[in-house]
């Protein structure tokens, strides 16, 4: 049969059934009283070896019996139930429950678990090696296939939290590099995230857990391009406040022009704009303050 056509059976959680653990617990204590009370006044004797025997010994196994069998639920926690190596159910009624004692049962418990995974080294979409840790919160929603479908749930969950952690971190880049990146690893955390939680249920529906919160907790490049990347980000912030100073510079350069041109303070020919303008540029753009210098003749001379 080829891997296309193969079905993985799924186990599928449903209700077990216990008896009340008060009413076997106060059973357990009537044996416990009556039986030496019994056969201390002499009713043993009475009923005579043939009889008396066999009384005391299913006294006693009743009593093993009754004692092994008991186990205590507490709040948001489930037991599975199998007999023989057969799924019986389980139960999540709390309080003190009580089974036959050829019953197998497994506590599973349904509270929700908090993993912050370890930092993984992984590449982004442009292929630049990062640094990546999420942190998870998950709980188990079906009880059986957790116990039966996966050898160990717990364990499974933090191999594939790791798997996912990679397989959404590399479907983008670490930050905007370009126009092109509408989501970033750094710059839109809500739909990383989401999307980090969708990926970690699909991954472990098979377990029967469900993921209720995951998000990024870590997030660098790694150390041995940390410095190069660190020096692009530098010169990107100072070629973007470049940017900005000389689009306000061109912007009061205009308005005072105009202002002048408009108050009729001075009119000026095509040459003498351009030098105006040259000079308040450098006055405005300079990273130093501007020294004047005083112009005694005129502009042509």
């Amino acid at each position: 049969m080829s891997d296309t056509n193969r079905v993985i059976a799924t186990s599928q959680e449903r209700a077990g059934s216990a008896y009340n653990g008060y009413v076997m617990l106060a059973i357990l204590v009537a044996i416990l009283v009556f039986v030496p009370v019994f056969f201390g006044s002499g009713g043993g004797v009475a009923l005579g070896p043939v009889i008396g025997i066999p009384f005391l010994i299913l006294s006693v196994a009743a009593f093993i019996m009754i004692a092994v069998g008991f186990f205590m639920i507490q709040p948001n926690q489930a037991v599975v139930i199998t007999l023989f190596g057969e799924y019986r159910g389980t139960v999540r009624k709390e309080g003190l429950q009580w089974i036959w004692p050829w019953m197998s049962k497994k506590k599973v418990s349904v509270r929700a678990h908090n993993i912050h995974s370890d930092k993984v080294k992984i590449n982004d979409l442009r292929g630049n090696p990062i640094e990546i840790a999420c942190n998870v919160v998950w709980r188990v929603a079906d009880t059986a296939q957790a116990v039966f479908d996966v050898e160990n749930y717990e364990e499974f969950v933090n191999i594939q939290i790791e798997a996912g952690l990679r397989t959404v971190g590399s479907r983008y880049p670490y930050d905007d590099m370009s126009e092109e990146d509408k989501v970033t690893l750094r710059g839109s955390a809500d739909v990383v995230n989401t999307e980090l939680r969708e990926e970690l249920n699909e991954r472990l529906r098979v377990s029967g857990i469900i993921v209720d919160e995951a998000g990024l907790t870590h997030l660098a490049y790694a150390p041995e391009i940390a410095g190069a990347m660190l020096r692009r980000q530098q010169a990107d912030a100072v070629i973007a406040a470049r940017k900005k100073v000389v689009l306000g510079a061109v912007g009061m350069v205009e308005d005072a022009l105009s202002k002048l041109s408009w108050d009729g303070v001075v009119e000026l020919d095509n040459e003498r704009r351009a030098a105006m303008v040259s000079n308040l540029m450098v006055v405005l753009c300079g990273d130093r303050e501007a020294q004047p210098v005083v112009n005694a003749g005129t502009l042509y001379q």
